[in-house]
């Protein structure tokens, strides 16, 4: 922080390529001892004198600068800012939305309508700037508690209506819809759901409805919520009474819950209801929303949202009867006390944190965990990781060890920044990230499609990587690069992406049902073209848990990468 006054517009980043524009939020944030409006003045200074040096453009960077303040309740500095962005962005309804926040908040109702509307107006499917005008107009209103909504009738016009919406707001809005699902199926799947709305058709029932047919896209980046909101509706009483896990074609029971006293840990359940379990899964899966035609994700789906997903497939059935291996018997459940889902891999976290790392074997071989990519260089968070991550390699380098394990896996994926920073320690030439980078409103190339050279401080000793089905979005862009550079031994599942995706994401709400969906809305390929768009990326060598190893809390996949290193150093 300056003490004298004056602006501080220096920015030091070893790692910063010279033709890479500096963060104008930095500055910003550099400049704390100032007051906002003579940082503002400065903004506007420095856009006149370096108009390309900084990232004046970066609307989505300055407005989560802006958010910063508000949570900080920094209310006023925040209003300047925003009052800033709508001079700035005149044609951005998230700028006046935010404009319209600011001013609810400071008590000017009639401030914040007045930019809600123009929020509305240039953007008619915001539906927070719609609420937010509805409870400005009658506060009385009150958020629908989704519970009340799962036995919720519509109109069937209503629903079919919905329908139409939904398809019509992906085909526009998605830009490889048809990549893996023909338009005439698509279509077709659409027409098949519309043909099944009744007069008694529920809310709950539609949702399953809608979750087929943005699944179908197979996108990993367009769903519904995560099926947050089909859980949160469901009856407590209608969910699955037992947690299972799928493996290898196999249902096996991992927490009987309130039914211990007539289900054993690790029993597999042959039918439910007297469906196979197999029959179910499989149409189970017909709603999982995965990358391409990857199951690996969809298994890990299954696997968290089992008890919510079995009763929607099963059109909530009031009791669960359910026949085991070896037993003719069929047992009758109890009803469920909880609900209940599996968000975590006890048997593979060996990382309390995102980012982790250990050595091993006196330090012959390192185990670096990378359990996000999610550190934008518009956040604070970017600095915190690239600082870990140079901390690493310099601990790793002095220590000489010899092997290097690098888990990805449970990786959501994230910013391509910190993706490149990682693999600039990693590869031994200069390569480009991005074949290509398609997005509205993108005005010139951005960090990924130049071509970017190694550290020199650079790791060459031998590599491994952990993967699994739960890798996706940039942890495919990330992965796909190690497999066609050849970076080193892939171990664990089929990675649940690969180098191509339909990333960000355009949020809408459908008119009259109100499911808030998702829909990608841009196209990021990594320079790795070779490989197949259809399938995640395959590791070397292929391990899973088993039932025995989950239970007991076994990384079979670690494991095996220790097991490969002690052989090869034989």
């Amino acid at each position: 922080m300056n003490t004298n006054g004056t602006a501080n517009t220096e920015l030091s980043d070893t790692n910063i390529d010279q033709n890479e524009k500096l963060s104008i939020v930095q500055v910003f944030k550099k400049n704390e001892d100032l007051p906002m409006n003579e940082r503002i003045e400065l903004f506007y200074k420095l856009k006149k004198e370096s108009p390309t040096a900084y990232d004046f453009e970066n609307e989505e960077a300055l407005n989560f600068y802006g958010y910063q303040l508000l949570w900080n309740n920094k209310d006023q500095d925040a209003f300047l800012i925003f009052k800033m962005l709508v001079s700035e962005f005149p044609n951005s309804p998230n700028v006046y939305d935010s404009y319209g926040e600011i001013y609810l908040k400071m008590g000017d109702k009639n401030q914040a309508l007045i930019n809600y509307k123009k929020s509305l107006e240039l953007n008619p499917d915001n539906f927070n700037a719609e609420d937010q005008i509805a409870f400005i107009l009658d506060p009385s209103k009150t958020p629908e508690n989704p519970a009340d909504k799962f036995l919720k009738v519509y109109q069937v016009a209503e629903y079919k209506k919905d329908l139409d919406e939904l398809g019509n707001k992906i085909i526009t809005t998605h830009p490889n819809v048809f990549k893996f699902i023909s338009e005439k199926d698509f279509r077709k799947l659409i027409d098949e759901k519309k043909s099944l709305i009744t007069p008694t058709t529920t809310f709950a029932e539609f949702i399953w409805h809608c979750d087929e047919i943005i699944a179908s896209v197979n996108c990993s980046h367009t769903s519904v919520s995560g099926f947050y909101e089909e859980l949160e509706m469901l009856p407590v009483a209608l969910s699955f009474p037992m947690q299972t896990r799928w493996i290898n074609d196999q249902l096996f029971v991992i927490d009987p819950m309130n039914n211990g006293s007539q289900v054993n840990i690790k029993e597999e359940i042959i039918s439910i209801n007297g469906l196979p379990v197999r029959d179910l899964v499989k149409e189970i899966y017909k709603h999982l929303p995965s990358q391409g035609y990857i199951e690996t994700t969809k298994r890990h789906l299954f696997n968290v949202w089992s008890t919510c997903l079995i009763p929607y497939a099963m059109n909530f059935p009031d009791s669960y009867t359910i026949t085991l291996k070896g037993s003719e018997k069929p047992i009758v459940l109890n009803k469920a006390q909880e609900k209940r889902i599996l968000l975590t891999d006890p048997s593979i976290q060996n990382c309390k944190k995102d980012l982790c790392l250990e050595f091993i074997d006196n330090d012959k071989t390192a185990l670096l965990t990378i359990g996000s990519f999610n550190y934008y260089k518009f956040r604070d968070s970017y600095a915190y990781f690239k600082d870990f991550i140079d901390s690493c390699f310099l601990e790793i380098n002095s220590k000489k060890s010899k092997n290097l394990i690098i888990d990805v896996r449970h990786n959501g994926g994230g910013s391509q920044s910190a993706s490149i920073h990682l693999l600039r320690y990693l590869v031994d030439k200069p390569f480009t990230y991005y074949s290509e980078a398609q997005f509205d409103g993108k005005k010139e190339k951005i960090e990924g499609e130049e071509s970017v050279n190694p550290y020199e401080n650079r790791y060459d000793g031998k590599l491994y990587f952990l993967i699994d089905g739960v890798g996706n979005s940039t942890t495919g862009h990330f992965m796909s690069i190690v497999k066609v550079l050849n970076l080193g031994t892939v171990i664990g599942e089929e990675l649940g992406s690969n180098q191509f995706c339909s990333a960000g994401g355009k949020t809408f709400r459908l008119p009259n049902t109100k499911l808030v969906y998702t829909v990608a809305d841009n196209t990021h390929e990594s320079m790795a073209t070779s490989l197949p768009d259809e399938t995640g990326i395959l590791p070397d060598i292929y391990v899973t848990q088993s039932a025995d190893e989950y239970l007991n809390k076994i990384d079979a996949v670690k494991e095996s990468a220790l097991k490969l290193i002690e052989k090869n150093e034989k």
